[in-house]
Order: structure tokens, then C-alpha cells, then sequence
């Protein structure tokens, strides 16, 4: 059964890959072995399916869009490495994939720009499964995760991500690469949790309330952002400048914070 050019969908922000050097040096940074098992998020028309395939022992495929199912069935179904689920990467449940003797999975994807950061955030709750992921997105995105203290981009992805992750920006890929081209430019990111984390906080989802409300109103100081939440004593007692704004705290100060602000509960 053949199935027609595949339609690039809006809702779906697809542009695909069509480099082949592009590949090959986004399939070396993966490095794949023989008995890894990997996750690939929206395959697309598979340009980097096929390689992986070639390598692992196991990859499952994770795709949303109907008519991609198949084409990607047609073409590599009768492998035994390859696992399609046609489902949503947002609510998927990653630890369904691993066997009882697998430590860890690995997961790849480029993602599109409207889901990547809820997408990397819905990971993250699984990180202890995760050996590595290494993602193509905006190369904005990528900036703004692997981007440091006092830079305009520092945010709060950066923290979220870095307080989970060693982050390493790889390289960029611009939009002549793609069909179509996008309007942006690209970047490939690996993203690592970490076994230990350097910073600790003792209640996760108040940490992540706390960076969210620091970063709230970007010209605002810490003082003003964190109303409700420590007054400009409390922040002092951490050591910090409640006149300062959130992005010039480091990870640790946003940890010791979020400690701080957990032991008054």
C-alpha cells in the first residue's frame, strides 16, 4: 500500500528534516548502541527513524498525526526494533515502555515549538528513567534552557531545567535544512538528569511555584514578584537581595529559597 507525499500540518508545527549531514551529525551526538532502548518523539517523515532503527535494539516511536501511522508502518513495521504507539507525547506514559530488567531509556525527538516546553517538563517527571534526551528546537528555546545567571534570557526554563538537568547547547541547524523551511532557526540540545542533584530542594512543587512567581514580572525585583509568597526579611534571611530580580539568582539560591519558604509550612 502506498501512501501520497505526506501534507505538512500547521497544527502540528511540522518541518522536516532533509539534510542528510544534518542527521548523520545529530545521530553521532546520540550515539547510539546496539543495546539501548530509545523513545523517538514525532518522527516526522522518519529522517532520523531509519538510522536509529539501524542501531538499537529497541525504539519506540511515539506520533500523534494519523496519516504519518502508515507511512511509518509501511515502512519499518516489519522490523523487530520498531514500536509505534500513535498516541499524544504530552500524556504518554514513558515508564509503560521500559522492561523489568531495563535501567533507563533514552529519548529523542524534534519537537515542535508549541509543545516543547510542556513536553520537556511532563519528561522530567520521569527523569530517573532517563539516561539522556537530545531534542531539535527553536534555537531560542535552547538559549533560554542552557542560557546562565544575568542574562537577559535566564528564565525560568533555565532553572527548571538546569535544577534537573546538566543542559549542553550542540549546534544549530538553520531553516534550509527543513521542508518546509521554518521562519526560526534550530538547535540541538542534550539534556542529562542528574543521578544527585548539586541543589536539593525539599518539596519539588514549591520550588517550582517559587521560580515560577520570581520570574512572574520580568522588570520586577524579587521583593515585588514574591509578595504572598516571603516578604523582603524573609529573602534577606536566605542571603538574598530582595531589591534584585530573578535573574540574577543561580539555581542554589532559588533552592534555598524554596527550603526556606517550605519550612515555614
Amino acid at each position: 500500500m502506498s501512501h501520497s507525499k505526506h501534507k505538512h500540518k500547521k497544527k502540528f508545527g511540522q518541518n522536516f528534516l532533509n539534510n542528510g549531514r544534518i542527521i548523520d551529525q545529530i545521530v553521532a551526538c546520540i550515539y547510539p548502541k546496539a543495546d539501548q532502548h530509545i523513545v523517538e518523539i514525532g518522527p516526522g517523515e522518519a529522517a532520523l527513524t531509519a538510522p536509529l532503527l539501524a542501531k538499537v535494539k529497541k525504539l519506540d516511536i511515539i506520533e500523534i498525526d494519523n496519516d504519518l501511522i502508515g507511512p511509518l508502518t509501511d515502512k519499518f513495521g516489519d522490523l523487530p526494533a520498531f514500536n509505534l504507539h500513535h498516541t499524544d507525547a504530552l500524556t504518554f506514559d514513558y515508564l509503560s515502555l521500559l522492561a523489568p530488567e531495563e535501567k533507563s531509556l533514552r529519548v529523542v525527538g524534534n519537537l515542535p515549538y508549541n509543545i516543547s516546553s510542556p513536553l520537556m517538563f511532563h519528561l522530567l517527571t520521569y527523569a530517573d528513567k532517563i539516561q539522556d534526551m537530545h531534542f531539535m528546537l527553536q534555537k531560542e528555546v535552547v538559549e533560554r534552557i542552557t542560557s546562565v545567571t544575568g542574562k537577559r534570557s535566564y528564565g525560568r526554563l533555565s532553572v527548571m531545567m538546569q535544577y534537573a538537568c546538566e543542559t549542553e547547547y550542540l549546534f544549530t541547524v538553520g531553516p534550509e535544512n527543513f521542508n518546509p523551511p521554518p521562519k526560526v532557526e534550530s538547535a540541538i540540545i542534550r539534556l542529562t538528569p542528574f543521578h544527585q542533584k548539586p541543589f536539593v530542594a525539599d518539596c519539588e512543587k514549591t520550588f517550582a511555584k517559587l521560580v515560577k512567581q520570581s520570574f512572574s514580572l520580568k522588570r520586577k525585583t524579587l521583593r515585588n514578584n514574591l509578595k504572598g509568597l516571603l516578604d523582603a526579611s524573609q529573602i534577606e534571611e536566605c542571603g538574598i537581595d530582595p531589591g534584585i530580580r530573578a535573574e540574577r539568582l543561580s539555581v542554589e539560591q532559588f533552592v534555598i529559597m524554596a527550603n526556606f519558604l517550605y519550612g515555614l509550612t
